[in-house]
């Protein structure tokens, strides 16, 4: 007796269900794209209890005759295809044609539409599957199609749907992606009969961003556009400093259709390297445009995976375009400080608001000069500005402790994996009056509207870093060799690495050679590190080479050691500062073009303006 079936076509749609429907979100991704298929300018979704037991979605669009409305329920059925050469050519949302079938094969569906040129609408329900019912109906020009009890037949398949609420999240989700791809359309969500989001046709992005993310982030955003070869782009992309701990603010969109590829997000990722810390993700949302013969997105069943003719340029795109913006910017971070509503004051007339610029200032000088802690000294290093600059810092020749004077030099480094020739520096903060060293630890200068407080080793770190890198791009680091060679005893895996690892010690102008079984003698050490220790930098270049080098390319590995260079060599928290080497200090954080962040991401500086104070004191 046989044993090999040909299932039934139910049971064909039900399988097929359990590639495109996970989830009630699932359903409604598929009929929100069928709307935008069918040129629809206003979209209204209702859910109920998160989507288990009603997904309706109305529209306008140009609806479907009473053969089509039979039709669009038959497995892979769809108007959107007639030909293998329209695969290459993919210019819809939707094209397989299972959707529709696999959502009526688990759920009680019903499906009402009606074209401009038809004086009626028609009805069809289907219930698991089967066709119910099919009948003339009354309905404006457009289609709904109501989604019920989702999964009530396939209780194996219920039960590993989550809450009411968690469900709506997902839905939520879609939604927003739909939206921000779609701003042309008006959008409408009411869930339990509650509108959540109205959204009108032709809102600018970042207002629907504001609406359906964060006011906070969507102001925030730093816009840009242009094109580049096969692409055309638009996108808004966070400042660092307000980078998250998770990816889900990142959105992209190629051709109006979210995506998610690893090639685009290892390129957002990279265009920040430096500018947050490694365990921050920058929020993004970016808006792609290039011809369908360019990319396929029939290799998955839900349409969220692409695949690029050329992904490696496309990744090299990405990169340059959002790597260039960031650089020409000034990137210092702002203070985010509480704000309280002032208190009302009795018999105190409000201040006038002429002189409290002025009132504020003073105060500020006053407060630096006279502090003193009634615990513990608090001392502090004050410096003049340049004698012939008003709030503007004059080029120095004086030298930051630990390291020489960084010029200014904005050619780019291959290091920094940018395919560009050069990028503007950005406008930074000038600073005037005097300077002060807290806890030898922070320096705070007073600027034109403000005042800056700057960690003077992740600024020095920086300087490091940014010298090490403008050197290396012009050939190996200039080196001097040991009066008296140190040795190193090295562990296993330090051994089993070091002789791969020549390249990259040749290049930092460090000269190692065996000098035993386990043992090697530093022969040559760079002079822009002298002020190291040889024989522990060398161990700590080769525990990370050791941990990290099967897992990050050579570029990315020479950053890391150039990375710990810097901080090694730069000057430490609680590490006193003369005047002139606070002054140097200021003076180069002017000539590089990445001052704002350390190599790790983290801020060199806050700013505080007037306005930030005057809301401190309840003066606003």
């Amino acid at each position: 007796m046989p044993k090999i079936k040909i299932l039934d076509q139910n049971m064909i749609n039900m399988i097929a269900a359990g590639e495109v429907i996970e989830r009630p979100a699932s359903v409604l991704k598929e009929l929100l794209e069928n709307s935008i298929d069918a040129g629809s300018t206003k979209i209204t979704v209702i859910i109920e209890q998160g989507g288990k037991t009603l997904i309706s979605v109305t529209d306008d669009g140009q609806g479907m005759d009473s053969e089509d409305l039979k039709n669009a329920f038959v497995p892979h059925a769809t108007s959107k295809l007639s030909n293998p050469d329209d695969l290459a050519n993919i210019q819809t949302m939707g094209f397989r044609g299972e959707a529709l079938a696999s959502i009526a094969a688990v759920s009680q569906l019903k499906a009402t539409s009606r074209t401009a040129d038809s004086i009626q609408a028609h009805s069809l329900e289907i219930d698991a599957g089967q066709t119910v019912s099919f009948s003339p109906a009354a309905a404006p020009v457009g289609t709904t199609i109501e989604v019920r009890n989702l999964f009530y037949k396939l209780p194996a398949r219920a039960k590993f749907l989550k809450s009411h609420n968690t469900e709506f999240t997902h839905i939520s989700a879609t939604f927003t992606r739909i939206a921000l791809a779609n701003p042309n359309l008006d959008l409408t969500l009411i869930h339990n009969n509650k509108e959540v989001h109205r959204l009108m046709a032709n809102q600018p992005i970042r207002a629907r961003v504001a609406e359906l993310i964060s006011a906070q982030i969507a102001a925030e955003l730093i816009e840009l556009s242009g094109s580049e070869r096969n692409m055309d782009y638009f996108a808004l992309i966070g400042h660092p400093q307000s980078s998250r701990s998770s990816a889900d603010y990142q959105y992209t969109f190629l051709n109006g259709r979210f995506i998610r590829d690893k090639f685009i997000t290892h390129a957002l990722k990279e265009s920040y390297r430096g500018l947050t810390e490694p365990n921050k993700h920058p929020v993004a949302f970016l808006f792609l445009t290039m011809p369908p013969e360019s990319f396929d997105v029939n290799v998955h069943p839900t349409k969220i995976e692409v695949r690029f003719d050329n992904s490696n340029m496309i990744h090299s795109q990405v990169l340059g375009i959002l790597r260039e913006k960031l650089l020409s910017m000034n990137l210092d971070a702002k203070a985010q400080l509480p704000s309280a509503p002032a208190p009302a004051l009795a018999d105190q007339p409000p201040a006038d608001p002429r002189d409290r610029k002025e009132q504020i200032t003073q105060a500020m000088a006053e407060f630096f000069k006279n502090s003193r802690s009634s615990q513990h000294t608090f001392e502090y290093n004050r410096a003049a500005p340049s004698a012939n600059s008003e709030c503007v810092i004059q080029n120095s020749k004086q030298v930051p402790v630990g390291a020489p004077s960084i010029r200014p030099d904005y050619t780019v480094s291959p290091l920094a994996d940018i395919p560009r020739s050069t990028v503007t520096p950005p406008a930074r903060e000038a600073f005037c009056g005097p300077f002060v060293q807290l806890h030898d630890s922070y320096i705070v200068a007073q600027s034109a509207d403000g005042f800056v407080i700057i960690d003077q080793h992740a600024l020095h770190e920086r300087l490091i870093y940014e010298e090490l890198t403008r050197r290396l791009a012009a050939g190996p680091l200039e080196s001097q060799r040991l009066l008296i060679p140190e040795p190193i005893d090295l562990t296993a895996a330090q051994l089993n690495i070091i002789e791969s690892a020549r390249e990259f010690f040749e290049k930092l102008g460090i000269k190692l050679e065996p000098f035993g079984a386990k043992t090697y003698i530093i022969q040559s050490f760079p002079v822009i590190l002298s002020k190291l220790s040889p024989a522990p930098f060398v161990h700590d270049a080769l525990d990370l080479l050791a941990s990290q080098g099967s897992k990050l390319d050579p570029q990315r590995l020479l950053h890391e050691i150039l990375d710990m260079a810097a901080c090694k060599a730069a000057i430490k928290a609680g590490q006193k500062l003369t005047a002139p080497e606070i002054q140097s200090l200021l003076e180069d954080k002017e000539t590089v073009d990445r001052a704002s962040r350390c190599p790790h991401g983290r801020p060199t500086s806050i700013t505080f303006s007037l306005t930030d104070l005057e809301k401190q004191f309840k003066r606003t």
